[in-house]
C-alpha cells in the first residue's frame, strides 16, 4: 500500500506542475545531462520517449543525434513484460501509442545490451539513495538485471519527484544519478 499511496501522491505532484515550468525545466534537465562527461562520453545511449507529465526527452535525443550517437528506446513486449532496446531514427514517423500511452517504435533494429553506455530512465520519484518508483510494472528492473546491461542508469525528473525515501526491496534496480532542474545528484548506496 506504501508503494500505491506514494505513487498518488507523486501524480498528483507532477499534474501540478505547468506546461510552460515542464517545458522550461526539461530543457535546463536536458542540458544538465547533455553537458556530463559521461553523456559527452556514450556512443549509444538509451532513453524513453516521455508521457504528457513526464521530463520531455526530446532535446535530449535530438542533442544526442547531433552529436552522432546512437540513440536507442524501449520497445515493449506487454504479455513476456520485458523491454528490448531498438534503435530511434526519427521523432516524427514509425511510432505507435501503445498501452498506457506509450509512444514506441512499430519497427526498430534491435540494439545489443551490451552496446548502451548510458540509460536515461523514467520514473514517479527517485530518492537521492537511487531508488526508483515506477509505474508497477518493474520493466526498468527487470530491463537492468539483464547480465549484459554495464551501462550507467540515470534518471531524469522534476525536483518535487525527489523524495526523502522510496521504498524498496530486493527486486528494485537502483539508478546510478538523478537529474533535475538543480542538480545532478550522484547517488549514495546506503
Amino acid at each position: 500500500m506504501e508503494k500505491k499511496a506514494l505513487r498518488h501522491t507523486l501524480k498528483q505532484r507532477l499534474e501540478k506542475i505547468s506546461r510552460e515550468d515542464r517545458v522550461a525545466q526539461s530543457k535546463q534537465i536536458c542540458s544538465l545531462v547533455t553537458g556530463s562527461e559521461i553523456f559527452q562520453s556514450a556512443s549509444v545511449v538509451m532513453m524513453f520517449l516521455s508521457l504528457p507529465h513526464e521530463v520531455d526527452t526530446t532535446p535530449l535525443i535530438l542533442s544526442a543525434w547531433q552529436q552522432g550517437k546512437t540513440v536507442a528506446v524501449p520497445k515493449v513486449s506487454w504479455q513476456q513484460r520485458h523491454m528490448i532496446p531498438v534503435e530511434l531514427s526519427s521523432l516524427e514517423t514509425g511510432l505507435k501509442t501503445e498501452q498506457m500511452g506509450l509512444r514506441t517504435p512499430a519497427n526498430g533494429v534491435p540494439v545489443p545490451f551490451d552496446d548502451i553506455d548510458l540509460v536515461i530512465t523514467p520514473g514517479l520519484g527517485f530518492d537521492k539513495k537511487g531508488n526508483r518508483l515506477g509505474r508497477g510494472g518493474a520493466f526498468y528492473d527487470n530491463f537492468f538485471k539483464h547480465q549484459k546491461i554495464t551501462a550507467a542508469r540515470w534518471a531524469v525528473a522534476f525536483s518535487p519527484q525527489v523524495c526523502d525515501d522510496i521504498p524498496h526491496d530486493d527486486s528494485d534496480v537502483p539508478v546510478d544519478a538523478v537529474v533535475t532542474e538543480n542538480e545532478i545528484i550522484i547517488c549514495k548506496k546506503n
